[in-house]
């Protein structure tokens, strides 16, 4: 991008000694990237873990992404066209509401939104996710379990009993029903039998090329 149309200084006042550095460096590496990447896209996060993030920066090593600190990223580009970083970049802090990231890149824009709505990775459900399907479990011998999870099992509501050095469920059980909200126990067993049933994902919000924002369409990816 075009360098900055000012140097702006920003105040971080309200910080101790060590957490006013660190904005800092935050607010210099984001000014960095304006300067260098073509376009920002402003994303929201579906089922955010940071261990799938961090595999994403990987495969986007060409690029820079940015969650959390929306407030300081903010200062970074601006909150108006009287203090902001380049022109225009104060409509980005606008965007910046929730649960939202920042991916600075240049990419053509096609490539990036087909490389995104193509993009998707399973992982296990957390306490007050909602269930995407029922699952339930038959009566007999877990032989996947070793005799000493057994204990585990029953703390978390499964009418389990070792048999012959066996794990062995006493009766059908039901985990979760479709829809339902997860409590910790249950979340625990989808775990522990295997079910994946949340998705990361990155939703492209909008984004900011050529000194103009773009929206996008809910639905369109």
């Amino acid at each position: 991008m075009p360098k900055s149309k000012r140097a702006r200084m920003v105040s971080l006042t309200r910080t101790n000694s060590k957490g006013r550095e660190g904005k800092k460096a935050l607010i210099e590496d984001v000014q960095e990237c304006i300067d260098e990447y073509a376009s920002i896209y402003v994303f929201s996060v579906d089922d955010m873990r940071n261990s799938k993030l961090k595999d994403l920066r990987v495969k986007w090593r060409d690029s820079r992404f940015f969650f959390g600190k929306n407030k300081v990223i903010a200062l970074a580009l601006g909150s108006c066209s009287g203090d902001e970083y380049r022109t225009n970049t104060h409509h980005i802090s606008e965007r910046l509401v929730g649960n939202v990231g920042l991916l600075f890149t240049n990419r053509k824009e096609k490539a990036v939104k087909e490389w995104f709505a193509n993009f998707s990775a399973d992982d296990f459900a957390r306490t007050g996710n909602k269930a995407t399907e029922t699952v339930d479990v038959e009566a007999g011998p877990l032989t996947q379990f070793p005799h000493s999870l057994e204990p585990q099992l029953r703390k978390l509501g499964m009418p389990t009993s070792l048999v012959k050095g066996v794990v062995t469920l006493d009766k059908d059980f039901n985990i979760c029903k479709k829809d339902q909200a997860l409590s910790p126990e249950q979340a625990r067993l989808l775990k522990l039998f295997g079910y994946k049933q949340a998705t990361f994902r990155i939703k492209l919000k909008s984004v900011f090329s050529q000194e103009t924002m773009t929206d996008y369409a809910e639905n369109e990816e």
